[in-house]
């Protein structure tokens, strides 16, 4: 059973979206994706609140499928994954990471 990981977040003070973009883009991206553990990692800007003038609670989401987490546990753990996770936690904050799994739709078991 694979897990969803979902990360909500928003951007440290002095971090721009472009800093940010840009990052994801050319490091965060390619990086999670190469990860052998991971089926697909992407990444979300917020752009609204469904039927709410509101501004989001969070800018920004990442989704993660990772298909074992043991072997997501290990990668993480790798060197390259510490460096990029720790450029990561430079530039976000009010992050959490959610972990779900799939209980209904299409494809569920």
């Amino acid at each position: 059973m694979s897990t969803r990981i979902i990360a909500l977040f928003n951007l440290k003070k002095g971090v721009t979206p472009a800093d940010y973009e840009r990052w994801a883009k050319r490091v965060d991206l390619p990086t999670v994706n190469g990860l052998k553990s991971v089926d697909g990692f992407e990444v979300y800007r917020a752009t609204g609140l469904l039927g709410s003038s509101a501004a989001p609670p969070y800018k920004y989401i990442e989704v993660i499928d990772v298909g074992d987490m043991d072997e997501f546990g290990k990668e993480v753990a790798s060197e390259r994954m510490r460096k990029v996770a720790g450029e990561f936690q430079s530039m976000a904050d009010d992050l959490f990471f959610i972990m779900t799994e799939k209980i209904g739709g299409p494809h569920a078991v």
